[in-house]
């Protein structure tokens, strides 16, 4: 499922225009994205919690030279998914 066919399946299950549950879709992944930048995280009980995760950096090698590189620190992105979710993906 891409953006797109996600606001389509959501304004059905709203009775909302897709144009009004395109925005509301946006103003939450922007407003997730806002917060992971700010380093919180964000839950949404039953469903899951999105997280940034802080990597150290390391030596890493390139598979072709086998020449050693360094890997700098880095921050990503995460997401655990809920009980519930795990569950009724489950079924």
């Amino acid at each position: 499922m891409n953006k797109a066919e996600l606001i389509s399946a959501a304004a059905a299950k709203a009775g909302l225009s897709k144009k009004d549950t395109e925005k509301a879709v946006n103003a939450v992944l922007e407003s997730i994205t806002q917060a992971l930048k700010a380093g919180d995280k964000v839950q949404l009980v039953g469903f899951g919690v999105f997280d940034v995760k802080s990597r150290e950096a390391r030596i890493g090698h390139n598979p072709r030279t086998k020449e050693q590189i360094n890997i700098p620190a880095s921050k990503a992105p995460q997401f655990k998914a809920g009980k519930a979710l795990k569950d009724e993906v489950a079924k």
